[in-house]
């Protein structure tokens, strides 16, 4: 019965966002997809609750590029800056999250307030002069990758690929590549110590 519901849930969710794949379809093609999708994730982060919850999902599996899974949580608040993102089963994104190119793995958490920007070069830094702001100046954008099962702590912000298994302290900021199965906290985010890995049962 349970899973009847959440079935129809979704269906219910995926007829009433269809308005908001409309006009994400006509924007995209006025000013680009990346920035249709800050509106309509602006717009969708608003709604409250479980309801909120279905119908960001469902908005969101069918305009990121790399889908988001129907076992995924996106909270309230929560805004998507590029549709090359992708979401995988059982990740939880905490309450105001600010995400650019990323991609998260399976049973990922995300607390309050994680910023993820496109890599650490969105925008260009070679010169300051008044001829050139840093805003005309192109970046180098990627694809931030949070490894499977890793939890990153509030207001976070993950410039760099973490591991599988890693933790990462709130307020930390992750500059450089973390291993699997560590803890790092600081500014910038640094090796706390490793993890131990689960000794498996004998038969």
């Amino acid at each position: 019965m349970k899973g009847f519901l959440k079935t129809a849930a979704r269906a219910v969710a995926t007829a009433a966002v269809l308005p908001n794949l409309l006009s994400f379809a006509i924007r995209s093609a006025i000013v680009g997809k990346n920035r249709a999708l800050v509106g309509s994730t602006q717009l969708l982060s608003l709604v409250p609750g479980l309801t909120g919850q279905y119908l960001r999902r469902a908005f969101l599996a069918r305009v990121l590029e790399g889908g988001c899974a129907p076992s995924a949580v996106v909270e309230f608040g929560v805004l998507f800056s590029q549709v090359g993102s992708g979401i995988e089963d059982r990740v939880y994104i905490g309450p105001r999250c600010h995400l650019g190119h990323v991609h998260l793995e399976a049973d990922v958490l995300l607390a309050a307030g994680v910023h993820v920007p496109s890599g650490p070069h969105t925008h260009g830094t070679g010169r300051s002069d008044a001829s050139g702001t840093f805003r005309d100046q192109p970046g180098a954008l990627r694809t931030v990758r949070i490894g499977a099962g890793s939890w990153i702590g509030s207001n976070a912000v993950v410039m760099a690929d973490v591991g599988k298994r890693t933790i990462v302290g709130a307020g930390a900021v992750v500059t450089r590549p973390l291993p699997d199965h560590v803890i790092a906290a600081g500014v910038p985010a640094r090796v706390v110590r490793e993890i131990q890995k689960a000794t498996p049962v004998p038969a």
